[in-house]
């Protein structure tokens, strides 16, 4: 006819332009239904005679449901996937086993199982699974045909886990570790199953009673156990996946090949013997895609388009199963972009390119040398920043960042509202950190004054040491005031944990510490007595703030002088929290090292260990009488046996020399009886028995009532039952045993003998803080 090939070739032909105009993802037999709802039905399966391999591969495409829905054969397998790598996934309605109690005992068991004629449940893929808190759950499964009565053998296969939940608290969710939920792998190559349950104490010891068990069968990975299942009387009607392997026929390669009538791979594809045998599966040969069941099922893939292997100047050439490259006329090489490409090649009798060739070339040179050069200094500069940035992150992890995300990410203490500030922001904000904006030194750190990108004046504070001691007082300083919102509280505004040593960054309060206004000789510092009692106030309902009404008690522990800041309209903010814990609202006390400042800590704190809210209320005592006498908290007063400002307010109240020891700026007539009211507070405060001592809150109620001059501060009869109750307890301790001339204004430590009440926050070690 003059075409080069016979009709049968072009018949061959015609299929196979048909094949390849089909679907790739159906890959159903010609003429045959390819898909049902939302599931491919590749062949060998097929939903009709003749367009499946053998009746073990029907599948029933049942149109009552909207979308349809893949039966297997004419059970009540629901098909969910068939994929040609010989695995089936399917969910089915009766796949689950029980076993109920009541109060009487056992009430309901259901060993329900399954068996497969033809295809097995893949060991690799499924999970046998039992929930339950009392529960020794088993799987026993049959294998095999029995060629002599087409049955299962008699042959059988078990495995199980146990399961217990001790304390319901213990079980977590999501795992199946035998607390509540235990999985276990099943044996190979199982046709058939079915569930057995025990249960050693019939659900009698559970601590909140877990009425059934249950035991099924899912894929790897498909349930996520939650402890709610324990006690969901409905979870036995859940339906989850499970993956069945399928093969062709009860054969292996080499016996199939031999029988090349009834060999189920087609051209172009080759058999495996699958692990999970008997019988065979069919693959595409490399170089070829498709279903290798069908005839020119496994079309060649055309490399040169999907991969372009080929060099830039070289041609690709498509082979069935493979490919090839060449270089065009005038070029050498293999023509593989991986291999020698394409070079062209220069004729010395073309004399006149010649010139340009070489002009051309050490213009690329000089053109590749500069980009050289240029790319060198990149990389050096990349190398340069990534050495930074690594050195930035180790310090950010030394400097306790990780602790501090985490409590970020959970949103423990309110750590959303502090902001992460890059250490390149403060060094442009302090100026270097110039010694011309430091503000103050404590014991903790260095305060420098710096002023924002938007104009914010702010106060540093860097750290002096990044030991561990210190390093927790500072994530410890964050998480207390990142809980705090209070008007005479000072403010955080956020950390930076990438430098040397760590960095807070604090509202700036411009008038300096109430130790300054009260000591330092300055006329242009007000020192009236309204400007004192609004202080006393204001300090006392921050304290009562941390005591009574933040989230979370809060235990200053280092109430003093020189940590009560002023602001522009003199204003008191309470600041330094770097000693200070927050207890649980059931908690009357912490146990810990002592910590605090000579001349304002409790004595029954220095001998006990135990911090109260009492402390603080000693402390602020101590601040009280600094307002009123202008005189410091260690210094000496008098004779040596009265050293201390606190023995000497005491010895004066006790003598009723209080004027004489009053604040001349503010011993005026009539001030007078505010004076003596307010050294009432003070001398309550400092009762040596916390237990006689009022709470900040009453303290704060006190001393507002007596700034907006609103009825008697404190009533008459109160104030003498307090006087009596100081005079009894200054009998019996020495008031100068808790203050010295030698260390002044320093902190004191000493190890506590027990740990009677261990506080939520109370550590040692960064981690637990």
């Amino acid at each position: 006819m003059g075409f080069g090939c016979t009709f049968k070739e072009l018949a061959v032909l015609v299929v196979m332009v048909t094949l390849i105009t089909t679907s790739v993802a159906a890959q159903a037999k010609p003429g045959c239904q390819s898909d049902c709802g939302n599931i491919s039905i590749p062949y060998p399966f097929g939903t009709r005679s003749g367009c499946y391999i053998s009746s073990d591969f029907s599948i029933n495409c049942n149109t009552s449901f909207n979308p349809p829905k893949a039966f297997l054969r004419t059970s009540d397998i629901e098909v969910l996937d068939i994929s040609l790598d010989g695995s089936l996934r399917f969910i089915y309605n009766f796949f689950m086993g029980h076993d109920c109690y009541n109060s009487s005992g056992r009430s309901l068991q259901s060993d329900d199982g399954f068996i497969f004629r033809k295809f097995t449940l893949s060991h690799t893929r499924n999970k046998f699974t039992a929930i339950g808190c009392d529960t020794i759950a088993y799987i026993n499964g049959f294998s095999g045909p029995d060629s002599s009565n087409g049955f299962f053998k008699a042959k059988n296969f078990s495995t199980g886990c146990l399961t217990f939940c001790g304390d319901v608290d213990d079980v977590i969710n999501g795992s199946c570790s035998g607390i509540g939920c235990c999985q276990t792998a099943i044996p190979k190559g199982l046709n058939g199953f079915f569930f057995n349950f025990s249960s050693p104490q019939n659900h009698s010891y559970v601590l909140r009673f877990n009425p059934c068990s249950y035991g099924f069968l899912v894929e790897d990975g498909a349930y996520n156990f939650h402890r709610s299942h324990l006690w969901d009387t409905n979870f036995g009607k859940n339906n989850y996946p499970v993956i069945l392997d399928w093969t062709i026929g009860n054969q292996t390669c080499e016996q199939a090949k031999m029988d090349l009538k009834n060999y189920a791979c087609k051209q172009n594809s080759d058999c495996t013997d699958p692990e999970n045998g008997p019988g065979y599966l069919c693959k595409c040969n490399p170089g070829f895609q498709g279903n290798p069941y069908l005839s020119y099922g496994c079309r060649d893939i055309d490399e040169c388009e999907t991969q372009k292997p080929c060099y830039e100047f070289g041609t690709c050439h498509n082979t069935p199963g493979s490919y090839n490259c060449s270089c065009p006329e005038g070029f050498v090489g293999d023509g593989w972009k991986n291999g020698t490409g394409c070079r062209r090649i220069f004729k010395l009798q073309d004399r006149e390119s010649f010139p340009i060739l070489v002009v051309t070339l050490g213009i690329g040179l000089s053109i590749g040398l500069l980009f050289l050069i240029a790319g060198l200094w990149w990389f050096y500069k990349r190398l340069q920043r990534r050495k930074y940035i690594k050195l930035k992150q180790k310090l950010f992890e030394r400097n306790g960042g990780l602790l501090f995300q985490k409590k970020m990410y959970s949103n423990e203490g309110g750590l959303d509202k502090a902001k992460l500030f890059s250490s390149k922001k403060l060094e442009i904000a302090t100026d270097q950190f110039n010694e011309n904006r430091i503000l103050g030194c404590g014991g903790q750190g260095m305060v420098y004054k710096g002023m924002l990108s938007d104009g914010r004046i702010v106060a540093v504070k860097k750290s002096k040491t990044i030991n561990e001691g210190y390093l927790e007082q500072f994530i410890n300083e964050i998480f207390i005031l990142s809980q705090i919102d209070h008007r005479n509280i000072v403010k955080l505004l956020g950390c930076c944990l990438e430098t040397e040593v760590p960095l807070l960054v604090y509202e700036f309060i411009p008038n300096g510490t109430l130790s300054h206004l009260i000591h330092d000789q300055n006329e242009e510092y007000p020192r009236s007595w309204d400007i004192r009692l609004r202080i006393a106030a204001e300090v006392a309902s921050a304290i009562s703030y941390l005591h009574s009404s933040a989230s979370i008690p809060i235990y200053h522990r280092d109430i003093k002088s020189s940590n009560i800041l002023l602001d522009e309209k003199f204003r008191a903010k309470v600041s330094d929290f770097g000693t200070s814990r927050s207890i649980s609202i059931d908690q009357t006390h912490l146990t810990t090292q002592v910590l605090g400042t000579f001349g304002y800590l409790d004595p029954e704190y220095f001998y006990s260990s135990q911090f109260t809210e009492k402390s603080d209320v000693y402390s602020f005592g101590v601040v009280i009488v600094e307002l009123l006498t202008g005189k410091k908290a260690v210094s000496t007063f008098g004779s040596q046996e009265k050293r201390g400002l606190v023995s000497y307010f005491m010895s004066s109240m006790e003598e009723n020399h209080l004027l004489d020891i009053v604040d001349a700026e503010i011993g005026k007539d009539d001030q007078k009886d505010e004076v003596v009211a307010v050294a009432e507070i003070a001398k309550r405060c400092l009762n040596l028995d916390g237990r006689y001592r009022p709470t900040m809150k009453e303290v704060a109620m006190e001393l507002e009532r007596l700034r907006t001059r609103q009825g008697d501060c404190i009533p008459i009869n109160q104030l003498k039952q307090a006087e009596v109750v100081v005079r009894k307890s200054t009998e019996s301790w020495d008031f100068t045993s808790f203050s010295t001339e030698h260390y002044p204004n320093y902190s004191i430590t000493s190890t506590s003998k027990s740990d009677v009440h261990p506080l939520m926050l109370e550590s040692n070690s960064l981690q637990d803080l």
